[in-house]
């Protein structure tokens, strides 16, 4: 298995990246798109992102058993496109508005299963995983105790793929930074 994590702000260029990587592999590439259409706004993003990939990528949605599908979908002859990271770890906090004072995503029990079985499954898939991520952690400090528990889960959770994966790559306007290769 080869497994790379792309990381960038917004409109960095981390999802071209990420799908020039993919084409580049020579392998059948499917998406799996993390994203939900909520609202027509996002929609209409969902269908540029669409619209911008090769045709004959399939994509399948996985706003939250992303370790599930990673696990189903992966082969030897296939490269799975996963974007993004962060819309799926923001589906998995939508109830964290409801902990108490002082409580902290570990005590959402949903966020913690499919955390872990995130990162219990990389190491073991067939085939090539390009993961997309937000670097959140650049800008400034979160005024909601929500918007600081966000910031601080999407670190985290860059941290511990980062170390599971062979190459992490780092997007700035449109430029690609290795920051692991090996």
């Amino acid at each position: 298995m080869t497994c790379e994590l792309i990381l960038g702000g917004a409109r960095s260029g981390k999802s071209r990246e990420a799908e020039r990587r993919a084409a580049g592999s020579g392998l059948a590439v499917t998406v799996i798109a993390t994203a939900e259409a909520l609202d027509e706004e996002m929609a209409a993003r969902i269908r540029r992102h669409q619209a911008d990939r090769p045709a004959g990528w399939r994509t399948v949605e996985a706003p939250l058993t992303l370790a599930d599908t990673l696990r189903r979908e992966a082969a030897l002859e296939r490269c799975l496109l996963v974007d993004c990271l962060t819309l799926w770890l923001s589906n998995l906090l939508a109830d964290a508005h409801t902990l108490p004072a002082g409580a902290t995503a570990e005590d959402l029990p949903r966020f913690r299963q499919e955390r872990d079985a995130l990162l219990a499954v990389l190491p073991t898939l067939p085939g090539r995983i390009v993961l997309v991520a937000n670097e959140v952690g650049l800008g400034l400090v979160p005024e909601t105790p929500l918007g600081r528990l966000f910031r601080d889960e999407a670190g985290r959770l860059n941290q511990m793929v980062a170390s599971a994966c062979r190459r992490v790559v780092f997007v700035a306007a449109g430029l690609p930074l290795v920051l692991k290769e090996g």
